[in-house]
């Protein structure tokens, strides 16, 4: 039922500096700029996904809703959408599984800049029944255009996003039985914790748990948490030389976990988003 992790949603105070940034970490263009609903949105479109911007815009209700979020929680990484071709199948099933899904809605947009018109159908599930983590679904009709690389060296998908969660168990059982992700991975480390990969289309939904970090007074009631970030680069060497010569605070390029992979972290320039690069030793995950 689902097929992919259509795009991430990150929260901004503004979107044309958050813009300006993401340009220059990915060496790529937006591909759709529109508002509405309360808010600006700058999309960036890369081979497997697309990261979604977004900042307060007037004084409605939904602006007011996204700039008291900013307040409280500051900029960074607000939810997931996950793709589907068929919304309507995928909504009985979300309801069934008691995930309180709203109704199915109609949504057009229109980009600023190429008057050309995208439109979709989406569903959200209640964020108390995905253990506190926004998840959006939607069913699109037509794909979104690319986002045109500026310089060599470019960010080319996303590898990963993290998610931490205080009780492992359950959130296995909300990717894995309940929303239908292969399960790719379960493995224990005593540094890393319990790391979980669910793959969802050409990438992974990675769920970490670490004794001692995620629990609060609510022990394993506390919410599950959007982390960060973990982008693929085919080059990581060319990608760090170019960072560096932009400005973009980087780390030293270092070894992976994964045998044969190369990493490095971004440590400015992502809205709060924590955010790793990684040259992949076969092009699949970390």
């Amino acid at each position: 039922m689902i097929t992919g992790l259509d795009h991430v949603v990150v929260l901004t105070g503004d979107v044309a500096a958050a813009a300006a940034a993401y340009e220059t970490l990915f060496a790529r263009q937006p591909s759709w700029r529109y508002s509405g609903a309360g808010a600006e949105r700058v999309l960036f479109t890369l081979d497997n996904t697309t990261l979604e911007l977004v900042a307060p815009h007037g004084d409605d209700a939904a602006a007011q809703h996204i700039r008291s979020t900013l307040v409280a929680q500051g900029e960074g990484l607000a939810s997931l959408c996950f793709r589907t071709p068929d919304i309507a199948k995928l909504h009985r099933r979300l309801d069934r599984l008691t995930l309180k899904p709203e109704p199915v809605a109609e949504v057009e947009s229109r980009d600023d800049i190429s008057g050309a018109s995208l439109s979709w159908k989406r569903t959200r599930a209640a964020t108390e029944a995905t253990r506190g983590v926004r998840m959006f679904f939607l069913e699109r009709e037509a794909e979104r255009p690319l986002s045109v690389r500026t310089s060599p060296a470019s960010i080319t998908a996303m590898d990963h996003v993290v998610v931490s969660t205080a009780d492992p168990e359950r959130a296995a059982a909300l990717y894995g039985a309940r929303l239908g992700l292969d399960m790719a991975l379960d493995r224990s480390h005593p540094d890393w914790g319990r790391l979980m990969f669910f793959r969802c289309g050409d990438l992974i939904v990675e769920v970490t748990h670490k004794p001692g970090k995620e629990k609060n007074k609510a022990g394993a009631d506390a919410p599950d948490r959007l982390r960060g970030i973990c982008w693929r680069v085919a080059d990581i060497d060319a990608t760090h030389a170019r960072l560096v010569a932009a400005g973009v605070d980087v780390s030293e390029v270092r070894t992976g976990r994964k045998p044969g992979t190369r990493v490095m972290t971004v440590r400015n320039g992502t809205c709060g988003v924590p955010t790793l690069l990684v040259q992949p030793s076969t092009g699949k995950g970390e």
